[in-house]
């Protein structure tokens, strides 16, 4: 999607009317609405918004704002990271701790600087302290009926073993006990790593907002390629097999993460928004591919791995948008509803 596309859609969030289509859980009327002394302001007056500076602005666009700090601030801090030998090899410098150690160090601190601090700060203009603290209760909400919590747990290995079936034409091998102890202790890592840094942005920040003015399937189809597309310096790095990969390689990793974002919405709407249901999602399939499936499979190779993530998401994905007719557990507006029972 290009610059002027996202200044579009985010633009028309911030400013068009609500659609019949979608609802919102919770009140985004501070960092959705045009201030009221631009609104009202008399005719002949000169606008103030140069002298506002960049709050007003972040008021006015606040996930223009959210998206372009996400990709500023993380590529930035990545910049060391695909110099060194990790990456480009540019700068005679290897991260300690082999493949994974050499990710947290190198990759971990753009990820937060990314994702969950923009979108702290943007909150934290638009909304103050009072925003700040109901982000921190809906961060935290974790009263979600228990079928939830063993649906995620269960079904994303189940689909990704049966996706991984099917690309190697193999059945998977027994885990070892070694693979099970590790399982939830590493989920648990990822759920403070990768999930932290992320789906408070993503999620908990963007999703609903788009939702609000566009409804849910236009709203993943907005955040499904600019996550994707978050990751992109990264396939310059061993992170994604680089420095030297195929256009094939980045252009399936965000065809995935728009099949998966589709369910990512889903599971985020049928729980009421709970975003450590949503975080717990998106770590499993992490989890998995770190731990158990080089161990089910054992010939699995990296373009494997994400071919079997696409077909997997992509299922999922269209039996989720004919069994919700599109709607991905996002009840139908008031007046909708209305219409329907009448």
């Amino acid at each position: 999607m290009s610059a002027a596309a996202l200044s579009k859609v985010t633009t028309e969030t911030d400013t068009q009317p609500p659609t019949s289509d979608p609802r919102p859980r919770r009140d985004l009327a501070v960092s959705a609405q045009v201030p009221a002394g631009t609104a009202t302001r008399p005719a002949g007056t000169p606008r103030r918004d140069r002298a506002a500076g960049p709050r007003e602005s972040i008021r006015r666009h606040p996930l223009t704002w959210f998206f372009s700090l996400a990709y500023l601030l993380s590529w930035a801090a990545w910049i060391p990271y695909i110099l060194s030998e990790n990456g480009m090899g540019a700068w005679h410098f290897t991260f300690p701790g082999g493949s994974g150690g050499s990710q947290l160090l190198g990759v971990l601190p753009g990820a937060y600087l990314g994702p969950i601090t923009s979108a702290l700060l943007v909150t934290g203009v638009t909304e103050g302290r009072s925003g700040l603290q109901a982000w921190r209760r809906r961060v935290t909400r974790l009263r979600v009926g228990p079928r939830w919590y063993l649906v995620v747990l269960l079904s994303v290995p189940a689909v990704l073993t049966l996706a991984s079936t099917a690309v190697t034409g193999q059945g998977p091998a027994l885990p070892s006990t070694a693979v099970l102890a590790a399982f939830l202790p590493g989920l648990l890592v990822q759920m403070l790593t990768t999930g932290l840094a992320e789906e408070p942005g993503w999620r908990e920040f963007a999703m609903p907002r788009l939702q609000l003015r566009h409804g849910p399937l236009r709203a993943t189809l907005v955040v499904g390629p600019l996550w994707g597309a978050w990751h992109l310096p990264l396939f310059l790095t061993e992170w994604g097999g680089g420095p030297h990969v195929p256009w094939t390689t980045p252009v399936e990793f965000i065809a995935t993460t728009i099949a998966f974002s589709t369910v990512m919405t889903w599971v985020f709407n049928a729980t009421g928004e709970s975003l450590p249901l949503a975080m717990l999602l998106h770590c499993s399939v992490n989890n998995y591919f770190s731990l158990a499936s080089s161990d089910l499979f054992p010939t699995l190779s990296r373009q494997d791995v994400a071919h079997a993530f696409l077909l997997g998401s992509l299922t999922a994905a269209v039996v989720l948008l004919v069994a919700t007719r599109g709607r991905l557990g996002c009840p139908p507006a008031p007046a909708t509803a209305a219409l329907a029972s009448g």
